[in-house]
C-alpha cells in the first residue's frame, strides 16, 4: 500500500539529497550517502523514493522550490520514465532560458536610456541566477555524467543565453550606446560567468569571502555595468 508523507522528512530529505549530489555528481553519489546524510538508515530511502534515480528527479524538481510538498505526493515516489528527468530540464530552461529584461531589451528598436536598460538586464539576469542557484549548481555537477544532459546544459541553455546576450551588446554597441567591444560573444560570457560566480558558484567556495548578498550583487551590477555602459 502506498504510503502519504507523514512529516517534514521529504523536505529534509531533498534538502540533504541536494547537498550531496552537488558535492559529489551524480555517478559518485550512492544512496547511502545521502542517508547518512539525512542521519537515517540506507533502507529507510526506499520509503520515500524507489531509487536514486526517483531521488535524483525529484532532487532536480524541487532544489529551488520553496514550497515543493504543498499538496503531499504518494510514497514511494517511483522511478521516471526513461527520458523523463531530461524532459522536464529542457522545458524548464526553454522556459526561462531568456530573462524578462534582456527579452524586453532585445525586442526593443530604441531607447533612450542604455546605461539603465543594461542595468536592468544585468540585474535580471543576477536575480534569474540566484533564485536558481542550487538547481543550477546541480546540473553543473551532474551533466558529466549524462551526455544528453551536458549537451542541453552547456551547449543549450548556457550556449543560447550567450548568444542572446552578445546579440543585445552586438546591437546596442552597433548603435554607439554602448562602449565597443573587441567580440561581443566574449563580452557575453565574461557577464554571465562574473554573474554566475558570484551568485551561484562562491556560495560552494571551499574558502568563502564573508559578504552580504545584497553587498555582492549591486557590486556586480555596478562593475559590469560601469565596464560597458558609456557615462
Amino acid at each position: 500500500m502506498a504510503r502519504m508523507i507523514p512529516d517534514d522528512r521529504l523536505a529534509r530529505l531533498v534538502d540533504c539529497a541536494t547537498r550531496v549530489f552537488i558535492a559529489q555528481g551524480y555517478r559518485r553519489t550512492q544512496m547511502a550517502d545521502v542517508a547518512q546524510a539525512l542521519g537515517v538508515a540506507k533502507g529507510t530511502l526506499y520509503l520515500y523514493v524507489e531509487s536514486k534515480d526517483a531521488l535524483f528527479d525529484l532532487v532536480a524538481r524541487c532544489a529551488d522550490d520553496p514550497h515543493p510538498f504543498e499538496k503531499p505526493p504518494t510514497l514511494p515516489i517511483p522511478t521516471p520514465k526513461p527520458g523523463a528527468t531530461l524532459r522536464w530540464v529542457r522545458e524548464r530552461l526553454a522556459a526561462q532560458q531568456v530573462p524578462p529584461a534582456l527579452r524586453a531589451a532585445l525586442g526593443r528598436k530604441r531607447t533612450t536610456d542604455a546605461r539603465r536598460e543594461l542595468e536592468d538586464v544585468v540585474r535580471d539576469l543576477y536575480e534569474a541566477f540566484a533564485r536558481n542557484r542550487h538547481g543550477i549548481k546541480l546540473l553543473d555537477r551532474a551533466a558529466p555524467d549524462y551526455p544528453e544532459l551536458a549537451a542541453l546544459w552547456f551547449e543549450g541553455a548556457r550556449g543560447g543565453l550567450v548568444q542572446q546576450l552578445a546579440q543585445y551588446l552586438r546591437e546596442r554597441s552597433r548603435r554607439k550606446l554602448l562602449r565597443p567591444v573587441p567580440d561581443p560573444a566574449v563580452a557575453a560570457r565574461l557577464i554571465i560567468e562574473t554573474i554566475v560566480f558570484w551568485a551561484v558558484h562562491r556560495h560552494w567556495d571551499p574558502h568563502p569571502q564573508p559578504v552580504d548578498e545584497a553587498v555582492a550583487k549591486e557590486t556586480v551590477v555596478r562593475a559590469l555595468v560601469n565596464a560597458f555602459a558609456k557615462e
